[in-house]
């Protein structure tokens, strides 16, 4: 369901992996991030009239309500398939793709899950 050479993906995984305590797995047949609770996967689908459109260069993150709203205004933005009901929002990543609103989303999304002790450690490298 992905390319391990795919360099989006690449890109994901720089950030994703500097992350304290961050590791990759292959979830449903896709790469997702983690610690002891995934905090991003990359690709996803949403369900129109009972099936499943790919969006293969995504990132799928984890969003606070606030967030959650506001991202959705962006027009590369979507309600993934079974995640968006729980809070997470998917960003086709294009040309046009904001990497530093990436590498933001990705960090949003690792304090949603990774606990105090790894927050404390992400915040001293700083």
């Amino acid at each position: 369901m992905f390319d391990d050479a795919d360099p989006l993906l690449a890109r994901i995984r720089a950030v994703a992996l500097a992350f304290p305590d961050a590791a990759e797995k292959i979830s449903h047949g896709h790469p997702a991030f983690y610690t002891t609770k995934v905090f991003a996967y990359y690709g996803g689908s949403i369900k129109i009239d009972d099936e499943y459109v790919a969006h293969p260069h995504s990132l799928i993150v984890l969003t606070e309500p606030g967030e959650r709203e506001a991202l959705l205004d962006n027009p590369d933005a979507y309600v993934p398939a079974y995640l968006g009901p729980s809070g997470w929002v998917g960003i086709d990543l294009t040309p046009r793709t904001d990497w530093a609103e990436i590498a933001e989303l990705l960090d949003a999304s690792y304090r949603l899950t990774a606990g105090k002790r790894r927050i404390a450690t992400l915040d001293a490298g700083r």
